[in-house]
């Protein structure tokens, strides 16, 4: 299990090479030949979502903007220069025959149409803006603007790729101070405690990850914890289509908040989680009927999710706030809409290690729920410093890239994190507190 590969070479050619992978060069690393495919994106936020679009609001016109989370953290202008060229090569990726045949057997909720647009499909780089902002103290430094501009229906696809091409072009050129040693066998250690501890995983760490090998590494300890372990349900997919297919693993989906914030936007805020949920589950019905909750926080999303809707949606997923009081409350609000919440599932995927998935576990099991854990930076982002001697941590980065605007109206999300501090929005007459 124990491998030599070092930190990415920055002479390797970037090279997207297929529409299934995001995955963003092709390096010369440990011989690994890696090619980049439009599968790699995150099922629940891209394919899913690009189907509904074109189910409902094929001419709708979008805006992403990126955010630096960290901002006291700066890019090297050669970073943002590399990555810049590296969208160059989104545009020779398309699906392929082989591809499509997979998607279509392991995802039947998409339907032949959007499967031949999916086939169809080309990324145009020119609907993405890349600006350099250098610092007044050291001009080689500095902060970065992007902003996809485009059809919804086209733009949506590029989210996770930018993000983890970025975050790759910044593991290259920005931070070296780390390698690849070890990871696999904590992916393994991380996966095993969590097994032991009946806590169920599903990888979602796309977008997170420090590289594609990171990712491919990590999977392969997930794999291997899997295989090894007597408990055979502890892993139950990926959010990423590429290595769903590649290891035979179920492909994860769940609805985005992307999908409430454009729907608010393009229709009414006071019923957007209404209207969200009926459009989703009128064209996915039972396949994909997890819903996030926080968009506009939980407790306004609550009072749009009536007894009929909390009856048809399977389970909900927490992705914002304090994760403790979340299974309460949602047992709270089935009771209240006589509906059975052992029958009811959720799936944690904030911010999580092995302790909270525990202790979530814990208490879902006290209330009566089952739970399921949605894992992204703990997994694909865990690195240390070499020239600590591995003993100190090595930054992730935090970056974001949202739906900022559809046909010129602003999107909004709240989360629940709005908790912690007292704010008050006020948006077409609802208000969100």
């Amino acid at each position: 299990m124990a491998n030599n590969i070092g930190v990415p070479d920055v002479q390797s050619e970037f090279k997207v090479v297929s529409i299934l992978d995001t995955e963003l060069y092709k390096a010369h690393i440990h011989d690994l030949k890696r090619l980049s495919c439009l599968s790699h994106v995150d099922i629940y936020l891209q394919f899913t979502m690009q189907q509904a679009i074109l189910e409902y609001y094929p001419t709708a016109q979008a805006v992403y903007r990126f955010t630096h989370c960290d901002r006291d953290r700066q890019f090297p202008r050669a970073c943002i220069e590399k990555f810049q060229e590296s969208l160059n090569s989104f545009a020779e990726v398309h699906l392929t025959q082989d591809e499509r045949a997979w998607l279509q057997d392991a995802c039947k909720y998409f339907k032949p149409a959007y499967l031949d647009y999916l086939q169809s499909y080309r990324f145009k780089p020119e609907q993405i803006s890349v600006n350099f902002v250098p610092s007044s103290d050291d001009p080689a430094m500095g902060s970065v603007k992007i902003e996809g501009r485009g059809p919804w229906l086209e733009t949506v696809l590029w989210e996770v790729p930018l993000m983890a091409c970025l975050g790759e072009m910044y593991s290259r050129y920005a931070d070296q101070d780390w390698d690849y040693a070890g990871q696999e066998e904590q992916a393994m250690h991380k996966a095993t405690c969590l097994f032991d501890a009946q806590c169920t995983l599903s990888e979602f760490g796309t977008r997170r990850r420090r590289s594609f090998v990171t990712q491919n590494l990590v999977l392969k300890g997930i794999i291997e914890a899997q295989d090894a372990h007597e408990w055979k349900e502890g892993f139950f997919g990926t959010s990423n289509v590429y290595f769903a297919m590649r290891y035979n693993l179920n492909p994860i989906g769940t609805v985005s908040h992307e999908w409430f914030m454009g729907i608010a936007a393009l229709c009414d805020y006071k019923d957007a989680a209404r209207t969200a949920l009926d459009l989703w589950s009128n064209l996915y019905e039972e396949d994909l009927s997890v819903t996030l909750t926080d968009t506009f926080s939980t407790e306004v999303f609550y009072r749009e999710f009536d007894s009929r809707r909390a009856s048809q949606w399977k389970a909900l997923r927490q992705d914002s706030g304090d994760p403790k009081v979340f299974a309460p409350r949602a047992k709270q609000m089935y009771e209240e809409r006589g509906i059975d919440h052992t029958q009811k599932g959720i799936i944690f995927s904030d911010g999580l290690d092995f302790n909270k998935a525990k202790e979530l576990n814990e208490q879902c099991q006290q209330l009566g729920f089952k739970c399921s854990f949605g894992i992204g930076t703990w997994l694909m982002n865990d690195f240390k410093k070499k020239s600590s001697g591995y003993k100190e941590q090595s930054q992730a980065l935090i970056i974001v890239i949202k739906l900022g605007s559809i046909d010129g109206k602003e999107c909004v999300k709240i989360s629940d994190e709005i908790t912690k501090v007292r704010i008050t929005v006020v948006i077409l007459g609802s208000t969100f507190s």
